[in-house]
């Protein structure tokens, strides 16, 4: 029986009832990246899963040859790995292969058509076509619905739509209505014998037992022929629940082509899944109270189908960044620093591996976890530590020196700190004494000194690098950075 929890809530309309237990299905196709909209649609199945003790099913739809690649479908094992849905839960089932029941799919449209619901066809496209131009009405016309065809080469079967309306009872958007008199009679066998999408997808559910179907509203179109093959194969269909699409700033549905949709790549980033997962849920819908920001058990507790927006939801990277900034400041030190691992002790950073010290950058780090969005921001931001030459920002270091004084406010700091308590208050003291004398506050006298020593003109707090430094390399940086000054125009 369904979950006895799921119903009695007293939220959902009477036509959610069904007698089977919850089996929730997430079906993707390995033909590229993991896309954000899929990695959303996931976690909202995975969700009512957990909370209701039912079973999320994962599914790789991988029957279209030409397009999928092994990698891909590895690529989808592990990014919902990283989102936290995983074969480790007990609530998790597969992966299973479409490709390995297609003798089901066929038996199922061979049934379809000793039931008269199904008959062949054996129009080309160019004729289907040619017959809707002649027509004026676009798509097939049922040419072929009496003319008793069987099964031969070339031949498509047709799915015979009934007369009538098809209403689609769905959690998210209600009560939708298809006039069937829109809806052409569809191919399930192609021409040569493979089975469609559409019934391949239905026979998998059946297999599989699927009480509830939770996607994306982009198949809401597909679902009132889903529907008809759910009961002419004798099969109560299950519960729909179509979640909006995700769109850019533009307000244009996301693209692969377009827009940064790979999950992989925010994983690449340096975002963190949690901060990822807290996010993507927050796509529409929101957990009750004053906050977005909470944790997956909240998730999990407040979540419902029937609270999700009807409306398109804008993935705006500003606001996930500023989620993923939230969760890196939330983590322990120690945590922190084992996140950036992967980020320092990557093959292309900029500095000889055999420069790297960990126990200063454990000292920076504190300072590093509070200014970051993303994890692979912290190179940039500690690469002057372990680098011999600094990155200079060529424009930054020209305008910075040619400033009022700036030479000979350098010039004061290296005699300075050659004998200055090497510690960042005294450091910062020293510095701002001498930035009085030309009238500078501490803010501009720091400039010189910061694009002297890192090569550019923000980056963490100025005193504390020079500290973890050292008072040789930070001195040998400003003389450098003083004759390169006396060479530069202006």
């Amino acid at each position: 029986m369904a979950s006895p929890r799921l119903y009695s809530l007293g939220r959902y309309p009477a036509w959610v009832m069904t007698d089977r237990p919850l089996r929730l299905r997430f079906a993707p196709s390995p033909t590229g990246f993991f896309h954000v909209g899929g990695a959303r649609t996931a976690l909202y199945n995975w969700a009512i899963a957990q909370r209701e003790g039912g079973t999320f099913v994962l599914r790789i739809e991988d029957t279209d040859e030409a397009r999928n690649q092994p990698e891909w479908t590895q690529g989808i094992i592990d990014a919902l790995a990283w989102i936290g849905i995983s074969s480790g839960d007990e609530h998790f089932e597969g992966p299973y292969f479409q490709s390995t029941y297609a003798e089901a799919h066929i038996a199922a449209a061979e049934r379809l058509y000793e039931a008269g619901v199904a008959y062949y066809c054996d129009l080309t496209g160019d004729e289907v076509q040619e017959r809707a131009k002649a027509n004026g009405k676009p798509g097939y016309d049922g040419y072929s619905r009496d003319r008793g065809l069987e099964a031969g080469p070339g031949r498509v079967l047709r799915f015979r739509v009934p007369e009538g309306t098809t209403i689609v009872h769905d959690l998210v958007r209600g009560e939708v209505s298809f006039d069937n008199s829109n809806i052409e009679d569809f191919v399930l066998l192609r021409g040569n014998g493979s089975p469609m999408f559409l019934l391949a997808n239905v026979v998998d559910d059946i297999t599989m037992r699927i009480s509830h179907v939770v996607r994306a509203e982009e198949h809401l179109p597909n679902t009132p022929k889903q529907q008809m093959l759910w009961n002419a194969l004798g099969v109560d269909p299950p519960v729909w629940a179509h979640v909006p699409v995700l769109v850019n700033e533009q307000r244009k549905k996301l693209s692969k082509r377009r827009d940064k949709v790979a999950v992989e790549q925010y994983r690449a980033e340096g975002f963190l899944a949690d901060g990822m997962v807290n996010y993507l849920m927050t796509l529409g819908w929101a957990p009750s109270g004053d906050t977005e920001i909470v944790p997956w058990s909240r998730v999990v507790a407040d979540f419902r189908l029937e609270d999700v927006n009807h409306s398109p939801a804008f993935f705006d990277l500003k606001k996930l960044s500023a989620f993923n900034a939230e969760y890196i400041r939330a983590l322990s030190l120690d945590a922190f620093i084992e996140a950036c691992a992967p980020f320092l002790l990557a093959p292309d950073v900029p500095w000889n591996p055999e420069h790297f010290n960990p126990v200063v950058f454990s000292a920076m780090a504190p300072l590093a976890q509070t200014r970051v969005t993303r994890l692979d921001e912290v190179v940039p931001m500690v690469d002057f530590l372990f680098l011999v030459e600094p990155p200079i920002d060529e424009a930054a270091f020209t305008k910075t020196m040619g400033g009022p004084n700036a030479r000979e406010l350098l010039s004061e700091v290296i005699a300075a700190y050659g004998t200055a308590e090497w510690e960042h208050e005294a450091l910062k003291e020293t510095l701002e004494a001498i930035g009085e004398g030309y009238q500078l506050k501490l803010g501009k006298a720091q400039a010189p000194i910061r694009v002297a020593v890192t090569g550019r003109t923000v980056g963490p707090p100025l005193f504390e690098s020079l500290v973890l430094l050292g008072r040789d390399e930070t001195l040998r940086r400003l003389q450098a950075a003083l004759q390169r000054a006396g060479a530069t125009p202006g």
